[in-house]
């Protein structure tokens, strides 16, 4: 009989060399408890992009299975990232009329929507939207709900990648009989899990090495000013220097 839990959150990590499952249990106060893990190599993957559905399927499953086992439960839902060259950041802005001369959410809504309507070509869906910075006529501010003012502007920015690699990503996911609770930027998950809100603050660049892709993050003034994923990594590095000491791979 499986184990039970009141809350379970699941990450799925599906990378160029190894997919990783990792269950966690929220507590009481908020905090996460490791219940299982499971790691398996990864076969279906090019520089983070799916190129065989069915070996990535099953590289998913002998890690689904593995944490399932560890965690004694039965898994139906994943949050899982997404990486590749294709990804795309963009800094954008907008700026609409405060109705009632004081910030409501329903401000706060508008000019983030206003914010993130540009120019997305067909073959790409929008991935993220982080507001970096508010301004009420003209002033800085953190926090607008509430504050008086008769003009907001958003500072935004904005992620997208290939329709195509996303869909394949979620198809993967939903023939191991798993839901995608939400499809996460994988620069922007590597940031919440490892960097500090003063690093944010004073300003930091976040650069994970992977085997198939390099993805970067960088945050100043504790938001997300830029994010790009280079197509050289792990693997390239280790094939250059394999090839100047003149050593098999």
């Amino acid at each position: 009989m499986a184990k039970e839990y009141k809350d379970l959150v699941v990450g799925l990590d599906i990378g160029t060399s190894k997919i990783m499952v990792v269950v966690a249990e929220v507590m009481p106060g908020g905090e996460l408890k490791l219940a299982g893990l499971g790691l398996a190599a990864s076969q279906g993957l090019k520089r983070g992009v799916v190129v065989n559905i069915d070996a990535t399927v099953h590289s998913i499953q002998q890690a689904l299975k593995e944490a399932e086992l560890m965690a004694d439960c039965k898994i139906g839902r994943v949050f899982t990232g997404i990486t590749g060259s294709h990804i795309r950041g963009i800094n954008s802005s907008g700026m609409v009329a405060v109705r009632d001369k004081e910030v409501t959410q329903a401000d706060v809504t508008r000019v983030i929507e206003t914010a993130k309507a540009i120019n997305i070509s067909t073959d790409q869906r929008l991935l993220l939207v982080e507001p970096q910075e508010f301004v009420i006529d003209g002033q800085d501010v953190r926090e607008p709900i509430g504050m008086s003012g008769l003009r907001l502007e958003a500072k935004v920015h904005i992620v997208t990648g290939a329709q195509s690699a996303a869909e394949n990503i979620i198809k993967c996911v939903r023939r191991c009989g798993l839901d995608v609770d939400q499809l996460m930027l994988n620069p922007l998950a590597s940031s919440l899990s490892v960097l500090t809100q003063d690093e944010q603050e004073l300003g930091v660049a976040l650069v994970d090495i992977g085997a198939g892709t390099t993805d970067v993050a960088i945050f100043t003034g504790g938001a997300i000013r830029h994010t790009a994923v280079i197509p050289i990594a792990g693997d390239l590095i280790t094939s250059d220097i394999a090839m100047a000491l003149r050593t098999p791979t």
